[in-house]
């Protein structure tokens, strides 16, 4: 090329223009651009030669600003119209003409920079451009209105995300959505710490980020990984930065569908026909329901008479749900869907609408209520010598807590020698269970509660209160399997087998109290659901079902549909097979409830611990985990939570040690602790 001639080359995606100065080598040029920088280019470097004159590098300005005069866009358009029909190409040389009615260097150098530019009229071919069909560019100009209308989309996204980072309130729009359930989904990647092959650290090699969530990450500056989704949506107010990322990642329904609440609440305001037109009443009895002050779905109730023949007969009231719908109607196919209520220490998510649940399907004190009534007669021994299963209308006496329950037994109060009664025939009732083979494993149970930012952990006592209770759930559940089995009714009936336990020569050698239970319940199988009746050997009985919590477990409504067709004298809604098949769904489903009800809590136990990690807490050394690498559960007593904590010397199991939480990371979940000798504790407690 002769020197002076004007050339424009790309540097990156720069569009720039320079003066041919000098050949370097074969096949190289030296060109000189406007700024007086040199630069060598090879022949495919050059996009575009201006002909017709030589120039100056000092010159390329002056011919810049005459180029920007012709740079309208819109004059394309007018040209494409012209061309479109014929389809021919045209060089930036013909557009010059086309466009200017001249070809000045300056005006076919626009026409180049037009045509080269464009990405909707014209497309290149060679050195020559060819307008595009009508249908490609009204697609191009639909494709650029899309690109236009997201770009706009992510401004606006930008300027609320900046909003809410300030702590302002902002109010997401529609199409924000799809973008923050994106990072939610990612997140939430954060419960599956602790699985197999998955930790803090190796989290984002494992999950790659989606290309919504890259776009966003990328978008704000911020690490396309689950923990920078994480904090994201806590900076942005969306989380809290406790947000239960085990609900989230699991199937659990948190909110009900629009229609289940609009027919709870059609059931709640219509009162639907009862088709138990033969009720018992039973409305003369004294009737006490006993749970925890926090209870809102109160299931059971209990009374006591004594028959004119002098004996006496115990009633187990439960609730009546299916008074409210129908095998699977709308109510109760969402039930089944949630399998059970979810008890987590933030609250819980009731398997009924709340309206329902804690209204009309509760046991409310004072109000005529609906109930499936177990009457059961116990001999001397407390064994079942009569019962009878009976829907009822009973009238709920008192409501009273655990806490009163123990106090009325404790100081003997003689207004109401029903409770001392019901508390006789159940010591009775127990003491014939164990008789029967039952196994008792006694471990402290932690109850962890979340009410704002405080966290608390009580221990739930095993107190004469709860035993009364929970040995009249039982009597209940083996009188409802027994009139199954009599009746050869398929019901979820609930089994055990029986653990084969250390020989007595090896549990006595392990310290007795918390560690011989350990030992024990190591050995205890998981219980079985069956069609037919089957042993409960942890129980001690021969049959046994869940009946006694139809509002909280879907399993004892289909306990409760069955019972109550037959009394009635109606087809059974589930056959065996139906049975099967509906059980071992909600099996399913309660076996990840409880499982995210496992991970919640211990989620909150180390929180609760990292907040208290300045405290010495009294730990009782349980069992090995893996002895060879000193890993052992431990105790810590004051609080029934069982850990994990390895020991660099020699200890014992059962051993009492005192310890200090070192680390405690509930969303890496990690714990571990330090041992603190005695002469430590004492200079803290100083």
């Amino acid at each position: 090329m002769e020197k002076g001639t004007l050339v424009e080359f790309r540097v990156g995606s720069d569009r720039r223009l320079g003066v041919v100065d000098r050949p370097d080598g074969k096949t190289r040029t030296f060109v000189i651009d406007e700024r007086g920088q040199s630069h060598s280019l090879v022949p495919r470097q050059i996009s575009y030669i201006v002909s017709g004159e030589t120039y100056q590098s000092s010159q390329i300005p002056s011919f810049l600003k005459e180029v920007q005069t012709y740079l309208d866009p819109s004059s394309l358009e007018v040209a494409w119209e012209l061309l479109v029909e014929d389809g021919e190409t045209v060089t930036p040389k013909e557009m010059a003409n086309l466009l200017f009615s001249e070809t000045l260097p300056t005006q076919c150098y626009a026409a180049h920079c037009l045509l080269s530019d464009d990405k909707m009229y014209f497309k290149q071919k060679g050195e020559a451009y060819e307008p595009r069909t009508s249908t490609q560019v009204a697609d191009r100009k639909h494709q650029l209105e899309v690109e236009a209308l997201k770009a706009r989309g992510q401004q606006e996204f930008l300027e609320r995300v900046e909003q809410a980072l300030q702590g302002n309130n902002v109010e997401w729009q529609r199409h924000d959505r799809h973008r923050i359930e994106a990072l939610e989904k990612y997140a939430a990647l954060l419960a599956d710490i602790g699985k197999p092959g998955v930790n803090y650290d190796s989290l984002s090699r494992a999950y790659p980020p989606p290309a919504t969530v890259l776009e966003t990450m990328n978008m704000l500056s911020r690490p396309a990984t689950p923990q920078g989704a994480f904090q994201l949506l806590v900076d942005l107010g969306i989380w809290s930065a406790n947000e239960n990322l085990f609900l989230r990642r699991s199937s659990i329904p948190v909110q009900f569908p629009s229609k289940v609440v609009e027919v709870a609440q059609q059931r709640l305001e219509s009162n639907p026909p009862d088709l138990d037109t033969n009720r018992l009443d039973l409305i003369h009895l004294k009737v006490y329901t006993i749970d925890d002050e926090s209870t809102t779905e109160i299931d059971d109730g209990l009374s006591w008479e004594k028959l004119p023949d002098g004996r006496d007969r115990l009633w187990v009231h439960i609730a009546d749900p299916t008074r409210w719908l129908m095998p699977e109607d709308e109510l109760d196919l969402d039930a089944r869907k949630r399998g059970s209520t979810v008890y987590l220490p933030t609250g819980m998510i009731p398997m009924f609408p709340e309206v329902l649940a804690t209204g009309p399907m509760s046991l409310v004190q004072g109000k005529v209520c609906y109930s499936l009534s177990f009457g059961i007669i116990l001999d001397g021994n407390g064994a079942v010598t009569d019962y009878s299963i009976h829907a009822s209308l009973i009238k709920p006496t008192y409501r009273l807590t655990y806490e009163d329950v123990d106090e009325m037994l404790e100081l003997g109060v003689e207004a109401e020698p029903e409770i001392a009664a019901i508390a006789n025939w159940a010591e009775k009732r127990k003491s014939w269970r164990y008789a029967q083979g039952a196994i008792s494993i006694n471990m402290p149970e932690a109850m962890i509660k979340v009410k704002g930012d405080e966290i608390s952990i009580d221990l739930l006592q095993d107190s004469r209160s709860r035993q009364l209770v929970a040995e009249m759930m039982i009597v209940a559940g083996e009188v409802a399997a027994r009139y199954g089995k009599e009746n050869n009714i398929p019901l979820p009936f609930r089994g055990q087998p029986q653990p084969e336990l250390p020989p007595e020569e090896e549990l006595i050698l392990l310290p007795a109290g918390f560690v011989r239970a350990c030992a024990m319940r190591r050995c205890m199988p998981k219980s079985e659901m069956s069609i037919t009746p089957v042993r409960h050997a942890g129980l001690g009985l021969d049959t046994y079902t869940q009946a006694t919590s139809p509002i909280r477990r879907y399993s004892d409504l289909l306990t409760h549909f069955q019972l109550k067709a037959h009394l009635r004298g109606e087809v059974l809604p589930f056959s065996a097979e139906q049975l099967k098949e509906v059980m071992m769904t909600v099996t399913s489903v309660t076996q990840e409830v409880t499982m995210v009800e496992r991970q919640t809590n211990r989620y909150w136990a180390l929180e609760y611990l990292r907040r208290h990690n300045d405290e010495i807490w009294e730990a009782t050394v349980l069992m090995w985990l893996r002895e060879d690498s000193g890993l052992a559960l431990i105790l810590i007593e004051d609080l029934g939570l069982q850990l994990p904590m390895f020991f660099k010397r020699d200890v014992n199991l059962g051993d009492e040690i005192l310890i200090k939480v070192s680390i405690s990371d509930p969303q890496k979940d990690v714990i571990q602790f330090q041992e603190i000798i005695y002469q430590e504790a004492q200079s803290t407690a100083n």
